[in-house]
């Protein structure tokens, strides 16, 4: 079975970074493509990074594109997300996914693997 393990949030000022980070359990992580998503209160599920197995490819959706980047450690079995200039719309429950299929890495139906997710909370 394998078990993500998200941390790193917390409170922070607009225009601050945070780096979150997730630890991925199993010998095999260096197959498994990634990603996060968030969920803000009351609002639907957005699915925001991604990397291939091979960090060879990678995908941003448009609102956190050019702030957040996505990164893996394969030797610490972590993935990372670094999220810089942050805004108060971008409070909200971060997760951790892992697809250990090597499928298309922008959809979130095809992660089967979830963390329980991390807070961030974005003071204006």
């Amino acid at each position: 079975q394998v078990q993500l393990v998200e941390s790193g949030g917390g409170l922070v000022q607009a225009g601050d970074s945070l780096r979150l980070s997730c630890a991925v359990s199993g010998r095999t992580f260096s197959t498994y493509s990634m990603g996060w998503f968030r969920q803000a209160p009351g609002k639907d599920r957005e699915f925001i990074v991604a990397i291939s197995w091979s960090g060879g490819s990678t995908y941003y959706a448009d609102s956190v594109k050019g702030r957040f980047t996505i990164s893996r450690d394969n030797a610490k079995n972590t993935v990372y997300l670094q999220m810089n200039s942050l805004e108060p719309e971008d409070t909200a429950v971060y997760y951790c996914v892992a697809d250990p299929n090597r499928r298309n890495i922008k959809y979130l139906g095809n992660y089967d693997y979830w963390g329980q997710g991390t807070q961030v909370t974005v003071a204006s």
